[in-house]
């Protein structure tokens, strides 16, 4: 009879397995579009979604005045969603994109690495997407090759006729939202990335105007050929989707034409999502940087230890302890502080007086102490004297870190 019921046990756990629904993720980045414009026009299909799961502000920039504080500029934002970092560790401060530092994984070499039967796709007007910011075939950057792209468009003038007004570029995102609805539907890639680009030419030809207006709702329609194919996959093979849609910057207030400042406007971003599993977070203003923990947690991918605890993003999907970890530090005296998710368990705080993972190497950790995460602070004395420090505080749902770092020290383009 014991040996029964441990065979019965293990059949259920197997069918347990075979009937869990298989997730797959798509996040859409739809350039240049302040919140305010989004709250303000009518986009049923983000509506949709926002309705199964929740729309929030967000934000790009990193720390203002901080040592994180990044360009509100489009592959900046790009690479943060990517590597759930700021520009401080990714090294991307521009559209030039002159010199990752592909020592911080993407979610895609995370994904291919550690779950290589996953499959990978990318549909975008720029090839830099792909070539550059994930560096795909690159050694440095892992050698990934991701299993299908559609992109490099805007190098096609004869299929694509260069115009003054950038209506071309319509016609683009036309293609390349059609491309991935046709894509997902047929062949359900785990893990995609769509691109559309027409909404940032729109505004800085026009600023805050009816053009401007009408190509956001373009791109809401466009949105809709993967929202479509989504449903339909959900209905044919049970599997369960996470969708994203985000936005890389913002506007400046003066003319909704520029960007690339700290100003709110610039600043503050938005994320729609369909997810079910929103935590706190979700409500806190969440970053740029909170997208890619929270897919991998979606899609079950467990980053490496050293790639997770370099991410400055924050899961807002399922369990998590804490966010917004703030160092300061006065002469040998450091503060911590941060805000309380779930008050649980205790986190541990480590220290390293080296930024090896930077160049490829690891860092060497020492335990600093415990606090209560019910605390929401921690206080301690540094063990020895140094310009640099990194700060990591792992919790029972979630990992934070934070630099301590000497004014002139800070990263710069």
């Amino acid at each position: 009879m014991p040996h029964l019921r441990r065979c019965l046990t293990l059949l259920l756990l197997l069918s347990a397995t075979l009937t869990q629904a298989q997730r797959k993720a798509v996040f859409i980045i739809l350039d240049g579009i302040p919140a305010d414009v989004m709250e303000k026009l009518e986009t049923p299909v983000l509506r949709e979604i926002a309705r199964q799961g929740g729309y929030s502000r967000a934000h790009v920039g990193g720390e203002k005045d901080g040592y994180s504080q990044s360009p509100t500029i489009s592959a900046v934002g790009y690479n943060h969603l990517l590597t759930g970092t700021w520009t401080h560790k990714h090294n991307v401060w521009d559209n030039d994109i002159k010199a990752p530092n592909y020592s911080y994984w993407n979610i895609f070499r995370i994904v291919e690495t550690v779950r290589p039967q996953l499959t990978t796709a990318v549909f975008s007007s720029w090839t830099d997407n792909r070539t550059k910011l994930v560096g795909e075939s690159l050694a440095e950057a892992g050698n990934i090759k991701l299993d299908y792209s559609y992109d490099g468009l805007e190098l096609d003038k004869t299929r694509f006729p260069h115009t003054a007004d950038r209506t071309f570029m319509f016609n683009i995102d036309e293609a390349v939202s059609t491309e991935a609805g046709r894509y997902i539907l047929d062949k359900g890639p785990d893990l995609s990335w769509v691109y559309l680009e027409f909404t940032d030419d729109m505004g800085h030809m026009h600023g805050d105007s009816p053009q401007f207006y009408d190509a956001v709702k373009k791109a809401d329609a466009q949105v809709g050929r993967v929202w479509k194919a989504i449903k339909a996959r959900e209905a044919k093979f049970g599997e369960e989707w996470m969708i994203v849609i985000t936005t890389d910057h913002g506007r400046n207030v003066q003319t909704g034409k520029d960007h690339g400042g700290q100003s709110d406007r610039e600043r503050t971003t938005w994320i729609t999502t369909n997810a079910r599993e929103l935590n706190a977070h979700f409500k806190e203003t969440p970053a740029m940087v909170d997208i890619a923990p929270s897919l991998l947690r979606f899609l079950k991918v467990d980053a490496p230890e050293e790639a997770l605890r370099e991410m400055d993003g924050v899961p807002f999907v399922g369990g998590v302890s804490l966010s917004h970890l703030k160092a300061t530090r006065e002469g040998n005296e450091v503060a911590l502080r941060w805000n309380i998710l779930n008050p649980t368990g205790e986190a541990t705080v480590y220290l390293s007086r080296t930024n090896a993972f930077s160049k490829g190497q690891s860092d060497r950790y020492e335990e600093i102490g415990k606090a209560k995460i019910s605390a929401g602070k921690f206080t301690f004395t540094l063990p020895a004297e140094s310009d640099f420090y990194k700060v990591l505080v792992v919790a029972p749902y979630n990992t934070m870190n934070a630099w301590l770092i000497r004014d002139d020290a800070k990263p710069k383009p």
